[in-house]
């Protein structure tokens, strides 16, 4: 019965969320671990651009 609650709480702020809500989810952690490795030199600013271009386009995305 607890799981079923629980489930159904899952469930319902699912649809009520919007869904820049969810991209935000998902691409501030990106963005972070993006700032994280543009500390190591010479390919940390490469990774940092693509994961941030990862992001935008994750941004993006019609949800």
């Amino acid at each position: 019965m607890k799981n079923v609650v629980r489930l159904l709480i899952i469930s319902s702020l699912a649809i009520i969320l919007n869904g820049c809500f969810l991209t935000k989810v998902i691409t501030v952690p990106m963005r972070t671990v993006g700032a994280v490795v543009s500390i190591i030199p010479g390919a940390g600013d490469v990774a940092h651009d693509v994961i941030d271009e990862a992001a935008d386009v994750v941004d993006k995305a019609p949800l």
